[in-house]
């Protein structure tokens, strides 16, 4: 891919802390990662859910919609993975410079590429939510049959199976999915937004 030559960054006169003052909280981006199975969409959906009813302004990105439209372009190579995690990285900064609460609902495999997306964004913008679960109980889930193609060839390079997956080291919220259920999960979260003054 090349890249763009003759541009030039144009700033605005509202700020990002205009926005922020003018929806009532700060903005940040809620980064879930986790294994395919372990509770990333179903959580964000609900979280989104109940800060909006809370008046706050959301948006939450989920992967297979990402993939639709934005990165139908990209496979799930390491390449591509990469690329993928740094176009939603960049959209999500420009919602956080909007004044939004977004949340992300990637798998987002690699460390070092969810580390790069935590640098484009201020140090208190970007929080790591790690949807923890054994490979077992997300292939005993499998909600979407995909443990059972990847396990039988269809699928290949799938995170758990045939592709690494490297846990956070030290995510900002760690959400146990197997032993909280949905209702305690957005709970957790949302006290962590109140505790550090987002909300």
């Amino acid at each position: 891919m090349g890249e763009s030559t003759n541009i030039t960054w144009h700033d605005s006169e509202v700020t990002k802390r205009d926005r922020q003052q003018l929806h009532g909280h700060k903005s940040a981006t809620l980064w879930f990662t986790g294994l395919s199975g372990s509770g990333k969409s179903t959580i964000s959906v609900e979280l989104e859910k109940s800060l909006f009813e809370h008046k706050k302004h959301v948006f939450r990105l989920d992967g297979d919609n990402v993939r639709h439209g934005l990165n139908k372009n990209l496979g799930f190579s390491p390449e591509d993975r990469q690329e993928n995690i740094r176009r939603i990285g960049e959209v999500s900064k420009l919602m956080v410079d909007a004044g939004l609460i977004t949340i992300t609902a990637f798998i987002y495999p690699y460390r070092e590429d969810r580390d790069n997306v935590r640098a484009m964004l201020d140090d208190d913008e970007f929080i790591e939510i790690y949807t923890k679960c054994s490979v077992e109980e997300c292939e005993r889930r499998d909600p979407k049959g995909l443990y059972k193609k990847a396990r039988t060839g269809e699928i290949p390079e799938f995170t758990g199976i045939s592709a690494p997956y490297e846990e956070p080291r030290n995510p900002e919220i760690t959400i146990d999915t197997e032993q909280l259920d949905v209702k305690d999960a957005v709970t957790q979260i949302l006290n962590y937004l109140e505790e550090h003054q987002y909300i």
